[in-house]
């Protein structure tokens, strides 16, 4: 599948990328606190629910914090940020 963003994420992906363990998501499927699919004895978790399983993670405070991170990067680079993005 190169090329092509597979459509789920595995147990092991998904706590890679929350930085916690197996077992801590694991124990979140099992509660329904994640949606996932069984598929023969693993489960797979939708790509597209990535977003919503990561931004429950953030509290408003964290969200604020990263909004006037974002804003004034883009104040204070902006310009450089664009000719950056034209290189690709």
């Amino acid at each position: 599948m190169q090329g092509k963003e597979r459509e789920y994420v595995t147990i092991p992906e998904l706590a890679k990328i929350m930085g916690v363990s197996r077992i801590a998501i694991f124990k979140k499927v099992k509660k329904g606190q994640i949606k996932a699919k069984k598929i023969g004895r693993n489960y797979a978790i939708p790509r597209g629910y990535l977003k919503e399983i990561l931004g429950r993670l953030l509290s408003e405070d964290d969200k604020k914090e990263i909004d006037r991170a974002v804003k004034k990067t883009v104040k204070e680079y902006g310009t450089t940020l664009k000719l950056l993005g034209r290189d690709q």
